[in-house]
């Protein structure tokens, strides 16, 4: 790139920093709230309002509320600079804010918000004031509930949200920085076998026992996973295995979950685990009923020259990348988002070796300390935006690269 445009990302970036460390304390408080009231996937009004109002506050963001889902947003700026009639770069950046059950913000949801709205302010004020930009920029921060179980981001691209959206950018906590970590595809399976109710002790032979049909799949199951690939996942349970010891069963409920790295491989799992229910259900005589209840997570599509960018921006900004992870079996609806447009979910520290999905975890994304780290990745995020906004090269790169991955999950 000429050193004129290196020398105005540098002084871009510096600005969006220096916005950041200014508004520190608020975007602490914004993520302390959210931690402090959590809320369960569908359910989010508080993080919902709390959002809405940190943006509504700067007149300049346009900001709609409860943007075609009951709990998310969006709220838009710009655009700005580039030449008359030229096609708008839509910049977007990503809010979480969902809770687990029990647990509270055990997977830092509410550090996902916060990351989310400082790297959408922090572009801004790097941005702003540019007259020379090489195209007219637009920023788009959406805030998508319910990743946890109902799949908001799905939900959100099957209502158009993401339709004008460039790139996507956003981040979560973890045990380590990584520029990408390889999370799997999930799809939910809900079996439910149907027999006929008999007394056990008097008359046995006259049930059809759906009990025994839920056995018989659960060590379906356990046998198939000696013939599955190592980097497959089926596990389940039981959800209802009858009324009383004396009724032979007539109804029976179980739930597994499928991972697999790729689509093509989870539709080979999907016919080996849908064999095992139905086999159950043939030896035992009772009826079977398989469905997907819930949106089928895609694995996250890697970006190289996103992933790149944000390495340098974080190394500048004292971030340790350790070796990055060849495997990693979690799940998330960002995956769908990266097969539509192009993006980076990279994974950051806060300050604790504690695992996600643990009350350790929790106390964790509540903490004080985990703000440096918080921070310190928004503003990687923004200085990665920033590359790719001022250099028409570096957004045509990632724009191949997106395309490439695409053709490799074929």
């Amino acid at each position: 790139r000429p050193l004129i445009s290196q020398q105005r990302e540098a002084h871009q970036c510096f600005t969006g920093i220096r916005f950041l460390y200014a508004h520190k304390d608020e975007l602490h408080s914004l993520s302390r709230d959210i931690w402090s009231n959590p809320e369960l996937a569908g359910n989010e009004k508080h993080a919902h309002d709390r959002l809405v109002r940190f943006f509504s506050q700067d007149q300049t963001w346009t900001v709609q509320s409860h943007y075609k889902l009951p709990t998310a947003f969006k709220a838009s700026w710009g655009p700005v600079s580039g030449g008359v009639g030229d096609p708008v770069l839509n910049v977007g950046f990503l809010c979480e804010y969902d809770a687990l059950p029990g647990i509270g913000h055990a997977c830092g949801h509410n550090l996902i918000a916060e990351v989310g709205a400082a790297a959408a302010v922090g572009l801004k004020a790097a941005l702003e004031n540019q007259t020379e930009l090489p195209v007219p920029v637009k920023i788009t921060v959406l805030g998508t509930p319910a990743e946890e179980e109902l799949g908001g981001k799905i939900e959100l691209i099957n209502a158009g949200a993401f339709a004008d959206i460039d790139l996507v950018f956003m981040a979560h906590p973890a045990q380590q920085d990584a520029s990408f970590h390889p999370c799997i595809i999930i799809e939910e399976m809900l079996v439910k076998y149907y027999g006929k109710a008999s007394h056990a002790a008097a008359y046995p032979w006259e049930g059809v026992n759906a009990l025994d049909a839920a056995v018989l799949a659960y060590s379906n199951i356990s046998v198939l996973r000696q013939q599955l690939k190592p980097d497959w996942r089926i596990h389940g349970i039981i959800k209802h295995g009858g009324e009383k010891p004396n009724i032979i069963p007539a109804y029976t409920e179980l739930e597994f979950y499928l991972r697999t790295p790729l689509l093509k491989d989870l539709c080979d799992l999907k016919a080996k685990a849908e064999a095992c229910f139905r086999a159950a259900a043939g030896a035992t005589g009772c009826q079977v009923e398989i469905t997907s209840p819930t949106p089928t997570y895609y694995n996250i599509l890697p970006n190289a020259t996103l992933a790149s960018l944000y390495e340098s921006n974080g190394k500048a900004l004292g971030i340790h990348f350790p070796e990055q992870p060849t495997s990693f079996c979690g799940s998330t609806d960002f995956g769908n988002v990266s097969f539509i447009v192009p993006g980076i979910h990279p994974f950051f520290y806060i300050c604790t070796d504690a695992l996600n999905h643990t009350e350790e975890y929790t106390e964790a994304a509540g903490a004080e300390k985990a703000q440096l780290y918080t921070l310190r990745t928004a503003k990687a995020l923004s200085m990665t935006a920033v590359d790719v906004v001022c250099c028409p090269d570096l957004l045509k790169k990632v724009r191949d690269d997106f395309r490439l991955a695409k053709l490799k999950q074929k």
